[in-house]
């Protein structure tokens, strides 16, 4: 990546094994060598923007997350965007991006060139000579074509640099993980029809639809509530030998199905589980206090994809209906996060022994990484989530008729599939970024006197966090000072941005910021 000079570059590399710190590094070398004027980091999620952002300030560079244009503010470098907020101001965008703009989409898969995130995203940044596209993922199962990806004549993406899990594993930077498939005897109710299959007999598809769905049923104690135990047993072992703190996740399939296990999981630990939902307004500030605590169990519904960081995962059970190939390794993804200081130590992770997941955890252990968006690969009986589509069919869509009745499940484990190496511990020193960037600047770099030029000294405090909050401060002394003066907020304002010389507030460094909140504080003492 280091002798990339222009056009589209694409990083596939899988989920957890480090594309941030890499694609920081590359932005910072052409920063640094003043070939890019500044950064305009993509990404699906609004938290994902602050992630970046605090990623960035570690390397010396500054983005200003969920900003309203491209053109950053005073003293940052770039901005961290959503691509819904690019889609929306497309034309805008598009007029303050420059050809040195240097623009770093991550999931890059959540964007199809016939879709309005695709589109609009080609819009705002088509000027920029540079885009560096990073995918765990790199397909979509829609069949459309992700902008700026080359692809062979049989539809396989062709990724500039790929790493997969075997790569990453190997060199320290992801857990191995052990896939636990449960099977057995699973009879449900079709209608006026009473079937009985196993995972490993034929049936038609709508009958797949609702075996899994009897293997996932709470109501049954031999289908999801004895893998529910069975994964429990692993996790207090592993609390109680060697990691106190390790956690595990469970996938489910909807809200309801999330509460049933939430339930089932507080009969059989005795403590309830944290559980987050996509609807749910606080689901990120729940993950990240899951993430810094020591609860032994989070269920969560479409909370589990990219830029879901929780490195004591240790134990997973996959229980949702999405069965699709990224959706499977986004999930895996999920363990595979490794532990500053501890050994690399295994993740396990449950499933039912469903043909298509099974398939899906061959295809990772012999590192066959599924770029193909060829519409006849999607698994036709998968709901998928996307991020940037509709919400997930009904379950009539996938042949769950109203009528289906979960009967009876008799399943138990059947011999583990390892991941590169299983349970084995692996030491290591220090685990390397898997795309080194020759010539880069290394962690810091020389500060600059024009702000936003190049990357500057690295402070413990992100430039975003420390304005964010200074402007806080600023709001609660004109609020006071309004109070006290019998003055409106906006006739505070104009006199503070007047005496420190800019148009307004969005406009003010940290600096300005500060002499502020100084010239406030003198004028509440009745010094100014």
């Amino acid at each position: 990546m280091s002798q990339w000079q222009d056009g589209t570059f694409l990083v596939a590399a899988a989920p957890g094994a480090g594309k941030t710190r890499p694609a920081l590094e590359q932005a910072v070398r052409l920063l640094y060598a003043r070939e890019a004027d500044r950064i305009a980091l993509v990404c699906p999620t609004a938290p994902l923007t602050r992630q970046w952002a605090e990623a960035a300030a570690r390397l010396g560079v500054h983005l200003a997350p969920d900003a309203s244009e491209l053109t950053p503010p005073a003293g940052f470098h770039g901005v961290a965007v959503t691509y819904a907020r690019v889609a929306q101001s497309a034309a805008r965008w598009a007029s303050q991006c420059t050809e040195s703009t240097i623009v770093i989409a991550d999931e890059a898969h959540h964007l199809g060139e016939e879709l309005s995130w695709g589109k609009g995203f080609a819009l705002a940044l088509g000027r920029a000579r540079r885009w560096l596209l990073l995918s765990g993922t790199p397909f979509r199962s829609d069949a459309s074509a992700i902008p700026g990806v080359e692809y062979d004549g049989d539809g396989m993406a062709l990724p500039n640099y790929a790493y997969g899990y075997a790569d990453a594993v190997r060199d320290g930077v992801c857990r191995p993980v052990t896939f636990i498939p449960f099977d057995g005897t699973m009879s449900w109710q079709s209608g006026d029809e009473t079937v009985e299959a196993t995972f490993s007999d034929a049936v038609s598809s709508d009958q797949r639809a609702r075996r899994y769905r009897t293997a996932i049923s709470t109501d049954l104690e031999g289908a999801l509530p004895k893998i529910l135990r069975d994964a429990h047993r692993r996790l207090l072992g592993l609390r109680e030998t060697s990691h106190p703190e390790a956690g595990g996740l469970v996938v489910a399939a909807d809200g309801e199905h999330a509460r049933a296990v939430g339930a089932a999981l507080h009969q059989i630990t005795g403590i309830k589980p944290v559980i987050v939902m996509h609807t749910d307004p606080q689901a990120h500030r729940k993950l990240e206090a899951f993430t810094h605590a020591t609860d032994p169990w989070i269920v969560a519904v479409n909370m589990v994809s990219e830029g879901v960081d929780i490195p004591r995962l240790r134990v997973g059970v996959y229980a949702t209906a999405a069965k699709t190939a990224m959706i499977f390794r986004q999930i895996v993804g999920r363990f595979v996060r490794t532990i500053p200081d501890r050994p690399i130590e295994s993740a396990w992770l449950y499933m039912p022994a469903e043909p298509t997941l099974r398939a899906h955890a061959a295809e990772i252990d012999s590192e066959l990484i599924p770029l193909l968006r060829r519409k006849e690969d999607a698994d036709p009986d998968a709901i998928e989530a996307e991020l940037d589509e509709p919400a997930a069919k009904a379950e009539d869509e996938i042949g769950l008729a109203p009528e289906f009745k979960a009967l009876n499940a008799d399943m138990a484990p059947e011999a583990q599939l390892d991941l590169f190496g299983g349970a084995t511990p692996i030491k290591r020193d220090v685990a390397p970024s898997p795309v080194g960037v020759a010539g880069g600047p290394g962690a810091a770099a020389p500060a600059s006197s024009e702000a936003g030029s190049v990357p500057g000294a690295v402070s413990e405090v992100p430039l975003w966090q420390q304005r964010q909050r200074l402007r806080e401060t600023r709001h609660r002394l004109v609020s006071e000072l309004g109070r006290a003066r019998r003055a409106t907020q906006r006739e505070i304002n104009a006199w503070v941005n007047q005496q420190i010389g800019v148009a307004k507030v969005q406009d003010a460094t940290v600096d300005q910021l500060q002499q502020s909140i100084d010239l406030l504080e003198r004028a509440l003492l009745g010094r100014a």
